[in-house]
Order: structure tokens, then sequence, then C-alpha cells
């Protein structure tokens, strides 16, 4: 039986701000650190506003991921509630509580990266959508 190939790291950072958006998170921001650190390509930070929300959004991105065929490789704090990691090797998704993501300022830390703006990952979402069902 041919395993389908996970889809590649860019399409799974959109996805996961997606996703987010989708749960109402706060603040989603992408960070491109393709030529910053050979860590990872991408980070998806997005904001939460209680413990539970943290948790949902986190979940919703690891399950629609997962069935999309991109699980995550690894996962952490998502019973606390106040950051849930995601680590898709290639992009890495955080959801913070936001005293918590104030106190560790990944996007001052990681300010080399480029920011890749979220309304235009929407945007090429949809376009992506209405392509496919077209084509369908």
């Amino acid at each position: 039986m041919a395993k389908t190939a996970a889809p590649a790291p860019e399409t799974i950072a959109r996805r996961a701000a997606q996703l987010a958006l989708d749960m109402k998170a706060d603040d989603v921001v992408v960070l491109d650190l393709k030529g910053v650190t050979d860590m990872t390509d991408y980070f998806v930070i997005a904001s939460g506003t209680s413990d539970t929300h943290v948790r949902a959004t986190a979940e919703h991105i690891a399950e629609q991921l997962k069935k999309e065929g991109a699980a995550a490789n690894h996962v952490e704090g998502l019973p606390q509630g106040r950051w849930a990691l995601m680590d898709f090797v290639d992009v890495i998704v955080h959801v913070f509580h936001p005293t918590l993501r104030q106190f560790y300022q990944l996007e001052r830390l990681w300010g080399d990266a480029r920011e890749v703006p979220v309304g235009a990952l929407a945007g090429a979402l949809a376009r992506g959508s209405t392509a496919s069902a077209a084509a369908s």
C-alpha cells in the first residue's frame, strides 16, 4: 500500500494558522525561519484567551493536520493549557496563554525571521480550495 507524501512545510504552516484562526485564536503569526536557523522552517504562533481555549485550539490543529496527513512528531504542554507546542519537524506550532506569550516574546527572540502575513495565508488557502473544488 502506497503511503501518501506529507504536505510541504509551507502548506502545514498555512493550514495551522488557518486552523488557529478558525478557533478564534488571537495574534496569529507565521515566522519563516529558513535561513535563520536549521532547527525548523516555520513557527506558527497563536494565543488563546484561557487555558481551555489554548487546549482546544491546539487539539483542533493537531487533529485536523493529522487527518490531512501531517501528524505531530511531538506535543508538549497540552494538558496544562498554558503553552502547547506541536512539533511537525519543519513546522513548530506554539499556542500560548497571553501572559506566557508576552513573557517569552518569541517574535522578538526570532526577530531576524520574515513574518508571513496571515491575511495573505487565509486568502491563498481560500483560492486553493476554490481551485481544487473547481478541478473536481
